[in-house]
C-alpha cells in the first residue's frame, strides 16, 4: 500500500485529495504548509507527495527546492497541484523539482490514475 503526503493549506482540498487517494488504496498523511511537510518527510518515508504552490510559512516551490537538495529525498515522486496554470508556473514547478504539474480543479479519476502511476502502483482500472 502506497503512502502519500498531501501538503496544502486548505482543509477542503486536503480532505478531497485524501478521500480520492484512500478510496484508491493509499494511506494518507497531511501537512498544512511546506515547513510542516519537510518535517514529516524527514520523520517518515512517503511514496508520493501532493504539493500546493501558495501556502503560508513555506510555499510549494521552496518546499520542493529544499527537499531535492537532500540526496535521500530526491527520488520521492512529487505532484504539484495549483490554481496557477500559466506556462511560467509549470516551468517553475519543474525547475523546483516537481515530477508532474496539474492545474486545479483536478478530476478524481485523473488524480487517482496519476498518483498510482507516480507511486509505482499498478493501475487496476483504466480511467474512462
Amino acid at each position: 500500500m502506497a503512502h502519500a503526503l498531501i501538503i496544502d493549506d486548505s482543509s477542503t482540498v486536503r480532505l478531497y485529495y485524501r478521500e480520492v487517494l484512500e478510496a484508491d488504496g493509499f494511506t494518507v498523511d497531511e501537512a498544512l504548509n511546506g515547513m510542516e511537510g519537510l518535517e514529516k518527510v524527514m520523520m517518515e518515508r512517503f511514496d508520493l507527495l501532493l504539493v500546493d504552490v501558495n501556502m503560508p510559512k513555506m510555499d510549494g516551490y521552496t518546499f520542493l527546492q529544499q527537499l531535492r537538495q537532500m540526496p535521500e529525498m530526491q527520488d520521492i515522486p512529487a505532484m504539484m497541484i495549483s490554481t496557477e496554470s500559466q506556462d511560467v508556473d509549470r516551468a517553475r514547478a519543474y525547475a523546483s523539482g516537481a515530477n508532474v504539474y496539474m492545474a486545479k480543479p483536478v478530476h478524481p479519476v485523473e488524480l487517482a490514475a496519476v498518483a498510482r502511476l507516480m507511486s509505482g502502483q499498478a493501475l487496476e482500472r483504466i480511467p474512462a
